[in-house]
């Protein structure tokens, strides 16, 4: 064991300690809820503490270590679930009160891998309700704090919650998922890892729906090395989620730590870079020497399909979320979130050769960058947010207002999912104001391997991955 607090240390520092018996599941997990206690009030990460079970977890865990019982890297490891992902036993509210009595009758998918993995789950973390908002904004549950600044800032959004959780030190890793930006921009702004996965690696069957088409599950953890142990265990073929059949399985810690010589990364200055914040732009410059300096091939190129889908990223996931919630639009809409009922009530109007036009578009445009912009890229170098957090204030002052500040956040994330990118947003550095900014890394579709190998040779030359002074929220 370290001198390093526990709650500061990565998953796979926590799991050799484990390993080694210098650490046992149970003093681990009691650290953490007491944790929880002590920053949830200031923080508001989760809306569900789970501390008899993750006791009782945290026990059988123990016992087995000391029968002997072999185990794998994420053995007895607490984590935080995202409340859009169903824990058997547990509600799944996805942020709404409409959804109070929704209890899980079982895990799942990416819950029962995890469990079976031997993690513990901590509690469920605030979502935007329904996982509708990329600022991280929920008038119904309440707003997670961004633990960076003692003046509430957005979160980021929709697993605002999860990453408060793990920025804080709260929880080592917290699930996610991710439409249109929903791990990355959250990881960006509360400055933690987050993973975006290809549709089609991790199973969504059991995690409340937005986007049938877009959505994705990925972790937001401490590390790039965290993200990928997760991500290890939670992917494979789910026959109840027709989008991972006959995606094949692969090993993405073999390569993680070989660098990143010979690389092609790709910096597509005519999409990604509009209006940066000059901080923000700065840090851009820096991460593309770093990764020169470990040997890739860095150099600007042209990415016109990006361009295309910048133009229809919003006609897919508004149509299928207003379809998905078209019952509840017409029966309890007045008990939703304000500003995400007038966001599906609006979405209802769009006609439907708009999202059948967007939708076939988007298909042309994945294979096409196969074989155009993208032939001779291995990695994409963006900046996740074009800015660092803004005051919750800023979002508050009008629809209008919340409406433009969103579709600036969320631009570069969700032109990636339209595109079927992964991603991984990873910490790059401080704004003047002390605040986290955010680098995206990109990969074509089924290329994880790539990406985390890229973003742990980032992060192992940089010193960015660091938790906020919380003396503010410990008052």
């Amino acid at each position: 064991m370290t001198d390093t607090p526990l709650h500061a240390l990565s998953i796979a520092e926590l799991g050799r300690s484990i390993h080694d018996r210098s650490l046992s599941p149970l003093a681990l997990t009691e650290h953490l809820l007491a944790r929880i206690a002590a920053l949830n009030g200031p923080l508001h990460a989760f809306n569900l503490v789970t501390t008899d079970r993750a006791l009782a977890e945290a026990e059988a865990a123990e016992a087995q270590l000391k029968a002997g019982q072999a185990v794998g890297p994420l053995y007895g490891i607490p984590y935080a679930v995202k409340d859009i992902f169903d824990v058997g036993g547990l509600p799944t509210t996805a942020g709404s009160v409409t959804l109070g009595a929704n209890i899980a009758a079982q895990d799942c998918t990416v819950t029962r891998k995890l469990r079976e993995a031997g993690m513990i789950v901590l509690g469920k973390t605030i979502t935007v309700e329904f996982a509708k908002g990329i600022a991280g904004i929920n008038h119904i549950q309440g707003t997670p704090h961004n633990p960076w600044h003692a003046v509430p800032h957005i979160p980021g959004g929709s697993s605002a919650g999860s990453a408060v959780a793990v920025a804080s030190g709260m929880a080592p890793m917290a699930l996610g998922s991710d439409t249109g930006g929903s791990v990355r921009a959250p990881a960006a702004l509360c400055g933690t890892v987050g993973l975006k996965t290809t549709v089609g690696r991790i199973s969504r069957h059991g995690v409340f729906p937005l986007s049938w088409t877009l959505d994705s599950v990925g972790p937001l953890t401490r590390s790039v090395e965290d993200a990928a142990l997760v991500y290890q265990a939670m992917l494979g073929e789910d026959l109840h989620d027709d989008s991972t059949i006959g995606i094949g399985t692969h090993d993405a810690m073999a390569g993680l730590k070989t660098g990143v010589k010979g690389l092609r990364v790709g910096i597509p200055r005519d999409v990604f870079f509009d209006d940066l914040d000059p901080d923000v732009e700065k840090a851009m410059a820096d991460c593309a020497q770093v990764l020169r300096d470990l040997g890739a091939h860095v150099d600007h190129i042209a990415y016109p399909e990006a361009l295309e889908a910048q133009a229809i990223r919003g006609s897919i996931s508004s149509v299928e979320g207003s379809v998905i919630h078209a019952k509840r639009l017409r029966t309890v809409a007045d008990a939703m979130d304000p500003i995400v009922a007038q966001r599906m009530l609006a979405d209802r109007e769009r006609p439907g050769t708009e999202y059948a036009a967007a939708l076939r578009r988007m298909h042309a445009l994945q294979r096409e960058q196969l074989t155009g912009s993208l032939r001779d890229v291995d990695i994409l170098l963006t900046p996740t947010i074009p800015e660092p957090a803004r005051p919750v204030a800023d979002f508050e002052t009008s629809f209008e207002d919340y409406s433009r500040l969103s579709a600036r956040f969320s631009n570069n994330t969700a032109t990636g999912n339209v595109l079927g990118l992964c991603s991984l947003s990873l910490p790059c550095g401080l704004s003047r104001k002390g605040l986290p900014m955010g680098l995206m890394l990109c990969a074509k579709p089924f290329a994880e391997d790539i990406l985390l190998r890229a973003g742990h040779a980032f992060e192992a030359a940089t010193d960015w991955s660091r938790q906020p002074d919380l003396g503010w929220a410990a008052g």
